[in-house]
């Protein structure tokens, strides 16, 4: 039995020693905040909050959260300090003011980490994908293809 307790407590030490959180921002096609945690050394997911001002009109604001699986390449390492990597989400949000409605956007990302040092590190990424807005009044339904792109940092919590 102490055995089997000792095995556990192991293998729950490494799995959280394993697995790193960080918090961060970026900015592009809109501002945004959020959390990420690693699944594995080579996968992450990322929790998102977007402030986006609809081409840049701060009458037509939007406010959506997202949630993105990200992986690294396999077999590419970093190339010069740059991690390459890929994922996929779904973004849901609100539009307020003159852009009221709701709207759901998966889509698939491609970006660049590049570890500054310990614990800083930014990225460069860009995403698409099929979007649905349903508005009211004068907004009305629409489907379409969309596209954003940000720079952002990265911050390792403790």
């Amino acid at each position: 039995m102490k055995k089997v307790t000792l095995t556990l407590l192991a293998l729950t030490a490494f799995s959280t020693a394993s697995a790193a959180n960080y918090i961060g921002g970026s900015v592009g096609s809109g501002l945004s905040v959020h959390y990420q945690s690693d699944l594995t050394t080579n996968s992450a997911i990322r929790y998102g909050l977007n402030l986006d001002a609809v081409n840049f009109n701060f009458n037509a604001l939007s406010v959506n959260a997202s949630v993105d699986y990200l992986a690294d390449f396999a077999g590419t390492g970093p190339l010069g300090g740059f991690t390459p990597y890929y994922g996929v989400g779904l973004s849901a949000g609100a539009g307020l003011g003159s852009n009221l409605g709701l709207s759901a956007y998966p889509h698939v990302t491609l970006g660049l980490n590049y570890n500054i040092s310990a614990p800083l590190s930014v990225f460069v990424e860009g995403n698409a994908g099929p979007y649905i807005r349903v508005g009211s009044g004068a907004n009305t339904t629409n489907i379409g293809f969309g596209s954003t792109a940000r720079i952002g940092l990265n911050y390792r919590l403790p």
